[in-house]
Protein backbone atom coordinates (compact mmCIF):
# COMPACT_ATOMS: atom_id res chain seq x y z
CA UNK A 1 0.00 0.00 0.00
CA UNK A 2 0.90 3.23 -1.02
CA UNK A 3 0.93 6.11 1.20
CA UNK A 4 1.16 10.03 2.39
CA UNK A 5 2.04 10.24 6.30
CA UNK A 6 1.34 14.07 7.36
CA UNK A 7 2.95 14.53 10.84
CA UNK A 8 0.51 16.91 12.86
CA UNK A 9 3.36 16.77 15.39
CA UNK A 10 6.16 18.26 12.95
CA UNK A 11 3.46 20.80 11.45
CA UNK A 12 3.09 21.69 14.79
CA UNK A 13 6.47 22.38 15.76
CA UNK A 14 7.18 24.03 12.97
CA UNK A 15 4.50 26.73 13.01
CA UNK A 16 5.29 27.26 16.58
CA UNK A 17 9.05 28.20 16.18
CA UNK A 18 7.90 30.38 12.80
CA UNK A 19 5.28 32.29 14.79
CA UNK A 20 7.85 32.88 17.33
CA UNK A 21 9.80 34.63 14.95
CA UNK A 22 7.13 36.51 13.21
CA UNK A 23 6.39 37.76 17.16
CA UNK A 24 9.67 38.44 17.93
CA UNK A 25 9.90 40.77 14.15
CA UNK A 26 7.00 42.73 15.36
CA UNK A 27 5.38 40.35 12.00
CA UNK A 28 1.70 39.09 11.19
CA UNK A 29 1.82 36.12 8.79
CA UNK A 30 -0.34 33.82 6.79
CA UNK A 31 -0.06 29.90 6.30
CA UNK A 32 0.39 29.30 2.86
CA UNK A 33 -1.69 25.55 2.32
CA UNK A 34 -1.89 25.52 -1.73
CA UNK A 35 0.29 22.61 -1.61
CA UNK A 36 -2.53 20.55 0.74
CA UNK A 37 -4.71 21.04 -2.32
CA UNK A 38 -7.70 20.97 0.29
CA UNK A 39 -6.71 18.13 1.95
CA UNK A 40 -9.73 17.82 4.68
CA UNK A 41 -7.98 15.84 7.40
CA UNK A 42 -4.69 18.41 7.16
CA UNK A 43 -7.16 21.51 7.22
CA UNK A 44 -9.07 20.49 10.17
CA UNK A 45 -5.84 19.34 11.64
CA UNK A 46 -4.38 22.83 11.47
CA UNK A 47 -7.62 24.72 12.42
CA UNK A 48 -7.20 22.47 15.68
CA UNK A 49 -3.65 23.74 16.03
CA UNK A 50 -5.23 27.08 15.88
CA UNK A 51 -4.68 28.63 12.78
CA UNK A 52 -6.14 31.95 12.20
CA UNK A 53 -5.40 33.18 8.54
CA UNK A 54 -4.85 30.90 5.03
CA UNK A 55 -3.67 31.97 1.69
CA UNK A 56 -4.56 29.38 -1.03
CA UNK A 57 -4.92 29.96 -5.19
CA UNK A 58 -7.47 27.61 -5.69
CA UNK A 59 -11.13 29.18 -4.95
CA UNK A 60 -12.60 25.32 -3.97
CA UNK A 61 -9.43 24.81 -1.81
CA UNK A 62 -10.87 28.12 0.27
CA UNK A 63 -14.19 26.98 0.31
CA UNK A 64 -12.88 23.36 2.04
CA UNK A 65 -11.10 25.33 4.80
CA UNK A 66 -14.13 27.73 5.22
CA UNK A 67 -16.27 24.23 5.62
CA UNK A 68 -13.79 23.08 8.79
CA UNK A 69 -13.58 27.24 9.72
CA UNK A 70 -16.00 29.52 8.78
CA UNK A 71 -14.35 32.44 10.65
CA UNK A 72 -11.40 31.87 8.91
CA UNK A 73 -9.11 34.82 7.37
CA UNK A 74 -8.50 33.84 3.67
CA UNK A 75 -5.62 35.53 1.41
CA UNK A 76 -6.93 34.76 -2.27
CA UNK A 77 -2.82 34.35 -3.39
CA UNK A 78 -3.60 33.82 -7.88
CA UNK A 79 -3.81 37.14 -9.39
CA UNK A 80 -7.71 37.55 -9.30
CA UNK A 81 -9.50 37.13 -12.84
CA UNK A 82 -13.02 38.62 -14.22
CA UNK A 83 -14.85 35.28 -14.33
CA UNK A 84 -13.92 34.52 -10.57
CA UNK A 85 -14.46 37.70 -9.11
CA UNK A 86 -17.49 36.76 -7.69
CA UNK A 87 -16.15 33.98 -5.86
CA UNK A 88 -13.09 35.56 -4.93
CA UNK A 89 -14.80 38.13 -2.79
CA UNK A 90 -17.67 35.65 -1.46
CA UNK A 91 -14.48 33.83 -0.41
CA UNK A 92 -11.69 36.02 0.34
CA UNK A 93 -10.74 38.74 2.82
CA UNK A 94 -7.79 39.97 0.71
CA UNK A 95 -6.40 39.35 -2.50
CA UNK A 96 -3.26 39.77 -4.30
CA UNK A 97 -3.79 42.52 -7.56
CA UNK A 98 -1.48 44.14 -10.37
CA UNK A 99 -4.52 45.63 -12.35
CA UNK A 100 -6.80 48.63 -11.84
CA UNK A 101 -9.45 46.96 -13.75
CA UNK A 102 -9.77 43.79 -12.12
CA UNK A 103 -9.59 46.02 -8.72
CA UNK A 104 -12.85 48.38 -10.06
CA UNK A 105 -14.27 45.32 -10.29
CA UNK A 106 -13.90 43.81 -7.27
CA UNK A 107 -15.01 47.28 -5.93
CA UNK A 108 -18.52 46.60 -7.46
CA UNK A 109 -18.66 43.47 -6.74
CA UNK A 110 -17.81 43.91 -3.09
CA UNK A 111 -20.77 46.50 -3.12
CA UNK A 112 -23.10 44.17 -4.41
CA UNK A 113 -22.20 41.75 -1.84
CA UNK A 114 -22.08 44.37 0.72
CA UNK A 115 -18.48 43.72 1.73
CA UNK A 116 -15.22 45.69 1.81
CA UNK A 117 -12.76 43.56 0.36
CA UNK A 118 -8.71 44.10 1.47
CA UNK A 119 -6.34 44.40 -1.42
CA UNK A 120 -2.32 44.04 -1.64
CA UNK A 121 -1.00 45.88 -4.79
CA UNK A 122 1.97 43.68 -5.65
CA UNK A 123 5.14 45.34 -7.27
CA UNK A 124 7.22 43.80 -9.81
CA UNK A 125 11.00 43.52 -8.42
CA UNK A 126 12.66 41.17 -10.08
CA UNK A 127 11.57 37.90 -10.14
CA UNK A 128 9.42 38.79 -13.21
CA UNK A 129 6.49 37.22 -12.02
CA UNK A 130 3.03 39.72 -11.17
CA UNK A 131 3.26 43.13 -10.02
CA UNK A 132 2.99 46.37 -11.28
CA UNK A 133 6.26 48.31 -12.74
CA UNK A 134 7.76 51.01 -9.97
CA UNK A 135 7.11 53.77 -11.75
CA UNK A 136 3.55 53.04 -12.58
CA UNK A 137 3.10 52.76 -8.47
CA UNK A 138 1.71 56.22 -7.84
CA UNK A 139 -0.71 56.30 -10.76
CA UNK A 140 -1.48 53.25 -10.21
CA UNK A 141 -2.50 53.85 -6.58
CA UNK A 142 -4.55 57.24 -7.47
CA UNK A 143 -6.75 55.10 -9.35
CA UNK A 144 -7.90 52.61 -6.81
CA UNK A 145 -7.58 54.17 -3.06
CA UNK A 146 -10.38 55.73 -3.08
CA UNK A 147 -12.99 52.93 -4.27
CA UNK A 148 -15.15 52.70 -1.53
CA UNK A 149 -15.52 48.58 -1.21
CA UNK A 150 -11.74 48.47 -1.70
CA UNK A 151 -9.56 48.56 1.46
CA UNK A 152 -6.00 48.71 0.35
CA UNK A 153 -3.75 47.38 3.15
CA UNK A 154 -0.65 47.60 1.74
CA UNK A 155 1.96 46.88 -1.37
CA UNK A 156 3.66 43.54 -1.22
CA UNK A 157 5.87 41.17 -3.85
CA UNK A 158 6.83 37.98 -5.06
CA UNK A 159 10.18 37.18 -4.80
CA UNK A 160 11.95 33.69 -5.53
CA UNK A 161 8.49 32.50 -6.89
CA UNK A 162 9.57 31.86 -10.43
CA UNK A 163 12.88 33.32 -11.75
CA UNK A 164 14.63 31.96 -8.71
CA UNK A 165 15.65 35.50 -7.78
CA UNK A 166 17.24 35.51 -4.47
CA UNK A 167 15.15 38.12 -2.35
CA UNK A 168 18.26 40.84 -1.11
CA UNK A 169 17.71 44.04 1.41
CA UNK A 170 18.08 46.15 -1.31
CA UNK A 171 14.90 45.00 -2.81
CA UNK A 172 13.50 44.77 0.60
CA UNK A 173 14.42 48.61 1.22
CA UNK A 174 12.70 49.26 -2.22
CA UNK A 175 9.15 48.16 -1.03
CA UNK A 176 9.88 50.31 2.37
CA UNK A 177 10.97 53.63 0.01
CA UNK A 178 7.74 53.28 -1.76
CA UNK A 179 5.47 52.54 1.00
CA UNK A 180 6.71 55.99 2.79
CA UNK A 181 6.12 57.44 -0.54
CA UNK A 182 2.59 56.24 -0.88
CA UNK A 183 1.99 57.64 2.71
CA UNK A 184 3.60 60.93 2.04
CA UNK A 185 1.65 61.75 -1.61
CA UNK A 186 -1.51 60.33 -0.03
CA UNK A 187 -1.78 61.18 3.52
CA UNK A 188 -2.63 58.31 5.09
CA UNK A 189 -1.29 54.76 6.36
CA UNK A 190 -0.88 51.54 4.84
CA UNK A 191 -0.92 48.96 7.35
CA UNK A 192 1.05 46.47 5.53
CA UNK A 193 4.30 45.26 3.66
CA UNK A 194 3.38 41.99 2.55
CA UNK A 195 6.58 40.87 1.11
CA UNK A 196 7.81 38.08 3.48
CA UNK A 197 7.69 33.70 1.86
CA UNK A 198 9.84 31.32 2.92
CA UNK A 199 12.69 32.52 0.40
CA UNK A 200 13.11 35.64 2.95
CA UNK A 201 13.37 33.43 6.44
CA UNK A 202 16.97 32.85 6.01
CA UNK A 203 17.25 36.48 5.95
CA UNK A 204 14.85 37.12 8.81
CA UNK A 205 16.86 34.88 11.23
CA UNK A 206 20.27 36.87 9.98
CA UNK A 207 18.82 40.04 11.18
CA UNK A 208 18.40 41.80 7.23
CA UNK A 209 14.92 42.41 6.82
CA UNK A 210 13.63 45.41 7.57
CA UNK A 211 11.06 46.11 10.55
CA UNK A 212 8.15 47.59 8.00
CA UNK A 213 8.50 44.31 6.28
CA UNK A 214 5.77 43.28 8.34
CA UNK A 215 3.50 40.67 6.87
CA UNK A 216 4.85 37.15 5.51
CA UNK A 217 3.03 34.15 3.54
CA UNK A 218 5.10 31.40 4.07
CA UNK A 219 4.18 28.07 3.01
CA UNK A 220 7.21 25.59 2.41
CA UNK A 221 8.95 26.40 5.48
CA UNK A 222 5.89 25.06 7.61
CA UNK A 223 5.02 21.84 5.33
CA UNK A 224 8.81 20.62 4.51
CA UNK A 225 10.77 22.99 6.77
CA UNK A 226 12.83 23.77 3.53
CA UNK A 227 15.93 26.23 3.50
CA UNK A 228 15.34 28.05 0.09
CA UNK A 229 18.13 30.17 -0.29
CA UNK A 230 20.99 27.88 1.72
CA UNK A 231 19.75 24.31 1.25
CA UNK A 232 18.80 21.83 3.58
CA UNK A 233 16.33 22.63 6.58
CA UNK A 234 16.34 25.94 8.50
CA UNK A 235 17.58 25.63 12.33
CA UNK A 236 15.00 25.22 14.61
CA UNK A 237 12.58 23.26 11.68
CA UNK A 238 11.51 19.93 11.43
CA UNK A 239 11.55 17.92 7.99
CA UNK A 240 10.08 14.95 8.50
CA UNK A 241 6.42 16.48 8.17
CA UNK A 242 5.38 15.06 4.80
CA UNK A 243 6.76 11.13 4.35
CA UNK A 244 5.99 9.04 1.00
CA UNK A 245 5.80 5.27 1.64
CA UNK A 246 5.74 3.32 -1.42
CA UNK A 247 5.89 -0.57 -1.24
CA UNK A 248 8.10 -2.60 -2.94
CA UNK A 249 6.85 -5.42 -5.79
CA UNK A 250 9.72 -6.89 -6.77
CA UNK A 251 13.38 -7.02 -5.73
CA UNK A 252 16.34 -8.47 -7.91
CA UNK A 253 19.93 -8.79 -8.85
CA UNK A 254 19.94 -6.86 -11.82
CA UNK A 255 22.75 -5.04 -14.43
CA UNK A 256 22.89 -1.85 -13.34
CA UNK A 257 24.02 -0.42 -16.75
CA UNK A 258 21.52 -0.50 -19.85
CA UNK A 259 22.25 -3.67 -22.32
CA UNK A 260 22.51 -2.94 -25.95
CA UNK A 261 22.27 0.60 -27.78
CA UNK A 262 20.01 3.68 -25.90
CA UNK A 263 18.26 5.08 -28.68
CA UNK A 264 14.20 4.28 -27.72
CA UNK A 265 12.75 7.74 -26.82
CA UNK A 266 11.71 7.67 -23.26
CA UNK A 267 8.31 10.22 -22.03
CA UNK A 268 10.01 11.30 -19.16
CA UNK A 269 13.46 12.67 -18.00
CA UNK A 270 16.30 10.16 -16.56
CA UNK A 271 16.81 10.75 -12.95
CA UNK A 272 19.95 7.84 -12.69
CA UNK A 273 23.26 10.51 -12.35
CA UNK A 274 25.18 7.18 -10.91
CA UNK A 275 28.52 6.26 -12.71
CA UNK A 276 28.13 2.89 -12.68
CA UNK A 277 30.60 0.33 -14.94
CA UNK A 278 29.69 -1.93 -17.77
CA UNK A 279 28.87 -5.29 -16.39
CA UNK A 280 28.06 -4.03 -12.62
CA UNK A 281 25.85 -5.66 -10.86
CA UNK A 282 23.95 -4.65 -7.77
CA UNK A 283 20.21 -5.45 -5.98
CA UNK A 284 17.23 -3.15 -7.67
CA UNK A 285 13.57 -2.62 -5.82
CA UNK A 286 10.89 -1.65 -7.58
CA UNK A 287 8.28 0.10 -5.98
CA UNK A 288 4.21 1.04 -7.01
CA UNK A 289 5.04 4.59 -7.43
CA UNK A 290 5.53 6.47 -10.93
CA UNK A 291 5.46 10.12 -12.27
CA UNK A 292 1.81 9.25 -12.90
CA UNK A 293 1.55 10.17 -8.56
CA UNK A 294 4.63 12.47 -8.35
CA UNK A 295 7.05 14.45 -9.41
CA UNK A 296 9.88 11.27 -8.89
CA UNK A 297 12.63 13.24 -9.38
CA UNK A 298 12.07 15.49 -6.59
CA UNK A 299 11.66 12.18 -4.49
CA UNK A 300 14.72 11.46 -1.93
CA UNK A 301 15.23 7.81 -0.23
CA UNK A 302 15.33 8.02 3.42
CA UNK A 303 18.14 5.46 3.40
CA UNK A 304 20.60 7.22 2.44
CA UNK A 305 22.12 4.31 0.75
CA UNK A 306 19.53 3.94 -1.60
CA UNK A 307 19.15 6.12 -4.75
CA UNK A 308 16.30 6.79 -7.55
CA UNK A 309 17.39 5.03 -10.97
CA UNK A 310 14.23 5.99 -12.81
CA UNK A 311 10.53 5.76 -13.50
CA UNK A 312 7.97 5.11 -15.69
CA UNK A 313 4.29 6.12 -15.33
CA UNK A 314 3.57 3.49 -12.71
CA UNK A 315 6.35 2.29 -10.99
CA UNK A 316 9.91 3.83 -10.03
CA UNK A 317 13.44 1.83 -9.39
CA UNK A 318 15.09 2.08 -6.79
CA UNK A 319 19.09 0.59 -6.36
CA UNK A 320 19.38 -0.37 -2.82
CA UNK A 321 23.15 -1.70 -2.93
CA UNK A 322 25.27 -4.79 -3.08
CA UNK A 323 22.79 -6.82 -0.73
CA UNK A 324 19.46 -6.90 -0.72
CA UNK A 325 19.70 -6.76 3.46
CA UNK A 326 16.54 -6.81 5.77
CA UNK A 327 14.14 -5.15 2.89
CA UNK A 328 11.32 -7.43 0.88
CA UNK A 329 9.03 -8.06 -1.16
CA UNK A 330 5.53 -6.06 0.90
CA UNK A 331 7.82 -3.70 2.90
CA UNK A 332 7.72 -0.13 1.88
CA UNK A 333 10.35 2.03 0.77
CA UNK A 334 10.25 5.84 2.72
CA UNK A 335 11.08 8.81 0.78
CA UNK A 336 11.27 12.74 1.67
CA UNK A 337 9.71 14.38 -0.95
CA UNK A 338 10.52 17.89 -1.71
CA UNK A 339 8.02 21.11 -2.74
CA UNK A 340 6.69 20.00 -6.08
CA UNK A 341 6.88 16.25 -5.45
CA UNK A 342 4.43 17.02 -2.53
CA UNK A 343 2.21 19.03 -4.18
CA UNK A 344 1.66 16.01 -6.46
CA UNK A 345 0.99 13.80 -3.52
CA UNK A 346 -1.59 15.75 -2.14
CA UNK A 347 -3.33 16.55 -5.33
CA UNK A 348 -2.99 12.28 -6.00
CA UNK A 349 -6.29 10.62 -5.65
CA UNK A 350 -4.66 7.31 -6.22
CA UNK A 351 -2.84 7.65 -2.79
CA UNK A 352 -3.80 7.28 0.86
CA UNK A 353 -3.31 10.21 2.84
CA UNK A 354 -2.93 9.56 6.73
CA UNK A 355 -2.77 11.99 9.48
CA UNK A 356 -0.57 11.38 12.21
CA UNK A 357 -2.51 13.08 15.29
CA UNK A 358 -0.87 15.08 17.77
CA UNK A 359 0.60 14.61 20.92
CA UNK A 360 -0.80 16.00 24.10
CA UNK A 361 2.78 17.38 23.47
CA UNK A 362 2.12 19.48 20.54
CA UNK A 363 -1.46 20.88 21.87
CA UNK A 364 0.42 21.62 25.10
CA UNK A 365 2.89 23.49 23.10
CA UNK A 366 0.62 25.67 21.18
CA UNK A 367 -1.77 26.31 24.62
CA UNK A 368 1.87 27.76 26.05
CA UNK A 369 2.94 29.71 23.10
CA UNK A 370 0.81 32.74 24.22
CA UNK A 371 -0.85 35.04 21.75
CA UNK A 372 0.20 34.43 18.12
CA UNK A 373 0.67 36.85 15.39
CA UNK A 374 -1.07 35.55 12.92
CA UNK A 375 -2.39 37.81 10.00
CA UNK A 376 -6.16 39.49 11.31
CA UNK A 377 -6.46 41.71 8.87
CA UNK A 378 -10.45 41.04 7.93
CA UNK A 379 -10.67 42.08 12.21
CA UNK A 380 -8.23 45.07 12.70
CA UNK A 381 -8.10 46.86 9.22
CA UNK A 382 -10.89 46.68 7.27
CA UNK A 383 -13.29 48.69 9.16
Amino acid sequence: MNRVLIDVNALSHNINVIDRWMREHNSSWTLVTKVLCGHHGTLKALHELGIKSIGESRLANIRAMKEVSPEIETWYLRLPYFSAIPDIVELGDVSLNSETEIIEEINMEAKRQDKLHGVIVMIELGDLREGILPGTLVEFYNRIFKLPNVKVLGIGSNLGCLAGAIPNEDQLMQLVLYKELLELKFGHTLPLISAGSSSLLPLLLEGKVPGTINHFRIGEAVFLGTDLINGGTLRGLRNDAITLEAEVAEIKEKSLVTMGENGVSTPFESIDDNDFTPGQRGYRAIVTIGQLDTEVAGLTPMNEDYNIAGASSDLTVVNIGDEQGDLKVGDVIKFRPNYGATLRLMNNRYIDHIIIPPNKDSLKQKEEAGEDSFSRIADEEIQ
